[in-house]
């Protein structure tokens, strides 16, 4: 039987806004990122803890491949001070079907010209060697981010 591994794909591009205001949203503010891109996130809910804490467990309903999905996550990492942080999936429908284990990390820099630099990295197990990488949900990563930069442009 073959050893399953601990794969990434990662997705690295620049947007306009400010890497602590973006940062901002999807630490402290992760409910926001509904209201910024409704048509592909619908909730974003605090089960345990509070926005902004390690160990909080949040839950997204979302829309995937065009289909409603549901993933509780726990907060595993934030560094603050570097803008970064890490979500585990805990249960949903990534679990369900695809992999053993999800992991989200966020990583925004800013640029000295202005803007930032976003690095999303997702590091998955995958339950089989057939189950796709998950390139659609990384689109689906970049393009809410980018919704959140227009969000955050927009409020000036």
């Amino acid at each position: 039987m073959a050893t399953s591994k601990i794969q990434k794909l990662e997705s690295v591009f620049d947007i306009k806004a400010d890497a602590k205001q973006f940062f901002d949203v999807y630490c402290n503010k992760t409910h926001h990122v509904a209201k910024a891109c409704p048509e592909k996130v619908q909730s974003v809910e605090i089960h345990q803890g509070e926005w902004g804490t390690e160990r909080s467990i949040i839950s997204w309903n979302f829309v995937h491949d065009g289909n409603a999905s549901v993933c509780k996550e726990i907060i595993e990492d934030i560094d603050k001070e570097n803008n970064k942080m890490s979500y585990r999936v805990l249960e949903g429908d990534l679990l369900k079907q695809h992999y053993k284990s999800f992991k989200f990390l966020l990583h925004v820099v800013p640029k000295k010209e202005g803007g930032s630099k976003v690095h999303w990295t997702l590091e998955y197990e995958k339950m089989n060697e057939k189950i796709p990488e998950p390139h659609t949900l990384m689109q689906l990563i970049v393009e809410v981010s980018k919704d959140v930069e227009a969000h955050l442009i927009s409020q000036g």
